[in-house]
């Protein structure tokens, strides 16, 4: 049997890292389904079913600011929501409220009202008692969790860096 040589495996190397790549993005839509379930179920246990999770998420992204519509679609995940139809939903049921930008009339800043803290407050909370038990199984620690953030500000870096050049 003859020796394999560097080049030669290269390519396998290659397609195992393009592989874990593959597998590292499965996880991360997985993931992302696994924490509109728990939000779902913190809801339901709750006796809410007025708010789906998604609108719950948009509502925690919003948090304390007043933002356009653009800007509150950048700061989440909305797996393929309409942001703009759940908004409009948020201000009919009253947990968000919105006005015309003075500086330019098609923009509409938004904010939680009142209601709408209250439901950020609870997916916090809900966050909160989640790191809490993470925390305490160690599970944050190896790696550490700043790590492996770093590596997905990375990622997402070299995603937006590929979408610039595609135009």
């Amino acid at each position: 049997m003859s020796r394999m040589t560097a080049p030669a495996l290269r390519p396998t190397l290659a397609r195992d890292r393009a592989g874990s790549y593959v597998e590292s993005l499965q996880i991360l839509e997985r993931l992302h389904r696994l924490l509109l379930d728990l939000i779902k179920d913190e809801f339901e246990r709750l006796g809410r079913d007025d708010l789906t999770p998604i609108q719950a998420l948009i509502l925690y992204n919003l948090g304390g600011s007043e933002v356009s519509a653009g800007e509150l679609r950048s700061r989440g995940i909305y797996q393929g929501s309409n942001v703009s139809y759940n908004l409009k939903k948020l201000v009919q049921m009253g947990y968000v409220s919105h006005e015309r930008s003075e500086a330019d009339r098609r923009s509409v800043r938004v904010r939680l009202t009142t209601t709408g803290e209250q439901i950020r407050d609870t997916v916090t909370e809900l966050f909160l008692r989640h790191s809490a038990g993470l925390e305490v199984s160690g599970i944050l620690d190896d790696p550490p969790i700043e790590q492996v953030n770093l590596q997905w500000r990375r990622i997402e870096r070299f995603w937006s860096e590929q979408i610039r050049y595609i135009y």
